[in-house]
């Protein structure tokens, strides 16, 4: 399995995480939009994950971008989750 079908498995692992918590309490309630939205974000910080990691770098300099990438969506993610600076 090459990483492009890794990635794409791992998302949907993870939209899957709240479809069925959807069934089995209230506290989670997403709409189609919160779904497409989160496959886009998903799709989006993978694909950067594997472009940084293919590129002729060192591990430490390969780390630090990955870093500032996951910090970048999770800053995003939380923005729309819960609108930190709304």
């Amino acid at each position: 399995m090459n990483s492009l079908h890794k990635l794409l498995v791992f998302i949907l692992v993870v939209l899957s995480i709240p479809l069925i918590a959807m069934q089995f309490t209230n506290e989670v309630v997403w709409t189609p939009f919160d779904f497409i939205i989160a496959g886009i974000l998903l799709s989006i910080i993978g694909t950067m994950v594997l472009y940084i990691k293919s590129k002729p770098l060192t591990k430490k300099r390969k780390r630090l971008y990955i870093l500032l990438a996951v910090m970048v969506f999770l800053f995003i993610w939380g923005e729309l989750a819960v609108g930190w600076f709304s």
